[in-house]
């Protein structure tokens, strides 16, 4: 599509394509939080069953550190999206 097409899209339904935008905002933020979870559950099985250490050492702070920026990216599109959702019905 031309930008001109897409302009035009937006000019007759501007909610729907922001709401649009905030759909794929939601499931982008909700994707990230359970992908950083099943990869954090999944390091956390693979040190346990290498019976190395325990529970409270298993993860190191570089890896802590990744697993919450990822957190707060996908609660900050989650925020976003409902921002955008709210936004589409005023308009």
């Amino acid at each position: 599509m031309s930008l001109q097409m897409l302009w035009s899209l937006f000019l007759v339904h501007p909610a729907g394509v922001v709401n649009s935008l905030a759909l794929f905002f939601a499931l982008a933020g909700a994707w990230l939080c359970l992908m950083t979870r099943v990869r954090e559950q999944r390091g956390m099985a693979r040190v346990l069953a290498q019976g190395e250490l325990d529970e409270s050492e298993a993860q190191d702070e570089r890896t802590v550190r990744i697993n919450r920026f990822f957190y707060r990216f996908g609660a900050v599109c989650l925020g976003a999206a409902l921002l955008l959702s709210w936004l589409s019905t005023r308009l």
